[in-house]
């Protein structure tokens, strides 16, 4: 068995177990929104100081957030947004029907 296969293995196991894939999917989007955050930021010329001091954060706090390791609250969002003087929207997409 090749190291990716055994990888592969791993990674389907562990997503079968109970809250696995409901985990991965927090994680997923506490990544895409510190992605976002981290990119608007960035376009602006500002540090993640800069940034944490006008969101009324610390430094370490933005940090994390960008690397996608918490899943924010809504009020944190919040004040991320408002220091990047953008807005925060919450959308619910029905699911393609399966086929």
């Amino acid at each position: 068995m090749s190291e990716q296969e055994s990888w592969r293995e791993l990674r389907n196991r562990r997503m079968a177990e109970p809250g696995a894939v409901e985990a991965y999917e927090a994680a997923r989007l506490a990544y895409e929104l510190g992605k976002t955050i981290r990119a608007m930021r960035e376009t602006r010329g500002w540090s993640q100081s800069d940034l944490a001091r006008i969101a009324g954060m610390t430094q370490s706090a933005v940090a994390r957030f960008e690397a996608g390791g918490t899943v924010p609250t809504l009020p944190v969002i919040e004040r991320l947004a408002n220091a990047l003087d953008a807005d925060v929207e919450v959308r619910l997409t029905p699911r393609a029907p399966a086929a």
